[in-house]
């Protein structure tokens, strides 16, 4: 009854926070920075925020400030996708991939029409912000000539200090004056956009780039786990494919740590005691999984291509995914 409660109750919150969630507009692009290492960005951060909250996708945040390009602990945009995030958002419909280089060539050759209108609206924001700081340091000065004059009309005017004898003379130039003073809700530096203007439009499906290319057992695997509410990040740290988290890994820490295997896999016996000893020492499991082969025993799965990779088309949920943990118990 307790249970039923806890999931009643979290069903609730999940509903409330994806109806405050405003969606992007999609599909929303991915950019595939390279042809030979393919990596997928995402660099706009609602579209970040709405598939973590909504879609549990996590990625991984490889952005760094110029000032210190070697920090590596509070990393920001963009956020790079793990290959099967990726496809994932491309078999949903959710993203289309965009190859960034020629993208970025054609923009810079022929800018859109209203490019023209966004710099001069630009310039004129900053001429106006120019404008709003000289006028403030205008009234500063003028602020520090007023308290000269009431000092020299003090008695006490003899005992001036020589520092306001300096000042004087540095200031003892002619202002402009100022009719009004200045707003205060001016500010003085604007945020750069993260996006494109206008956006990107989704390409045909004739000139749309091909789906990444992803090992039909870790995808079947992430798929699984996926559907199920998980959310999952990369498990290099650990020794495997992905780190399994129960909900969102700012609120919760991994249970699993994930390897995905074909269905007919020799699984090599020191990889089975070396995982379940290290999923053990973490305090998580180590988890094994896989597609359940067709009925007719055929060799190849129907979502796998010779070479092994997930073929665009083929749908590995049509197939039955087992999962097995495996745990240490002599620790």
């Amino acid at each position: 009854m307790f249970r039923d409660v806890v999931k009643e109750d979290k069903k609730k919150v999940n509903m409330t926070v994806q109806d405050s969630l405003s969606a992007p507009d999609l599909p929303c692009p991915i950019f595939q920075i390279s042809q030979t290492v393919r990596r997928y960005l995402l660099y706009d951060i609602n579209t970040v925020t709405w598939l973590r909250q909504t879609h549990n996708i996590l990625g991984v945040f490889i952005g760094s400030l110029p000032q210190s390009p070697q920090q590596n602990v509070f990393l920001g945009l963009p956020l790079e996708l793990q290959p099967e995030e990726a496809t994932l958002l491309l078999e949903k419909g959710l993203a289309f991939i965009v190859d960034d280089f020629q993208t970025h060539k054609k923009a810079i050759r022929s800018p859109p029409l209203g490019m023209a209108n966004y710099r001069a609206t630009a310039r004129k924001e900053a001429l106006a912000t120019a404008k709003a700081v000289v006028k403030h340091k205008q009234l500063k000065t003028q602020e520090v000539m007023q308290r000269l004059k009431v000092r020299q009309a003090t008695p006490d005017a003899d005992k001036t200090v020589d520092k306001d004898e300096h000042d004087e003379t540095i200031l003892d130039t002619p202002q402009e004056t100022c009719s009004e003073p200045m707003s205060p809700s001016v500010i003085p530096y604007s945020s750069t956009p993260t996006t494109s203007y206008p956006p990107i439009p989704t390409p045909s499906e004739q000139s749309s780039l091909p789906l990444p290319e992803v090992s039909a057992a870790s995808y079947a695997l992430f798929k699984h786990l996926h559907a199920s509410g998980y959310f999952m990040s990369p498990g290099l740290r650990f020794g495997c494919q992905f780190s399994v988290y129960p909900g969102d890994p700012l609120r919760f820490h991994s249970h699993f740590l994930a390897m995905g295997h074909d269905w007919d896999e020799e699984i090599e016996i020191l990889d089975l005691i070396g995982g379940g000893r290290l999923g053990t020492g973490v305090k998580k499991g180590w988890l094994i999984g896989g597609a359940v082969k067709n009925s007719d025993n055929s060799e190849k799965h129907d979502a796998t291509s010779e070479d092994g990779q997930f073929e665009a088309g083929r749908k590995p949920e049509d197939f039955h995914v087992r999962t097995f943990c495996v745990e240490w118990g002599g620790m």
